[in-house]
């Protein structure tokens, strides 16, 4: 799955977009330098997210939409369409 999918599937499950999680996030005290942990428990007692869904939204609120470029371009299952993630939601994003 690639990580747009991660997040895509979240916003699905979840109906809040990624930039909407960054938000409640940052009223939780959590952003760049908090540990994994912590945003993992909140995700998974407040929305039932398990950890690799958890980890995609811990990746966006600690470190923003840059993602390495490994699999932009590539085919297959982990492909990414772009090294920046959308996080408006899925039905605005121009790389679908």
């Amino acid at each position: 799955m690639s990580f747009q999918s991660y997040l895509d599937n979240i916003e699905t499950k979840t109906g809040l977009t990624p930039r909407q999680f960054i938000g409640l996030a940052a009223e939780r005290g959590f952003g760049p330098g908090t540990k994994a942990g912590p945003i993992l428990e909140w995700l998974k007692e407040d929305y039932g997210l398990a950890r690799g869904h958890g980890m995609a939204l811990v990746h966006v609120i600690t470190k923003g939409p840059q993602i390495g470029d490994g699999h932009v371009g590539s085919t297959g299952s982990h492909a990414d369409a772009s090294d920046t993630l959308w996080l408006e939601g899925r039905a605005s994003n121009p790389n679908r």
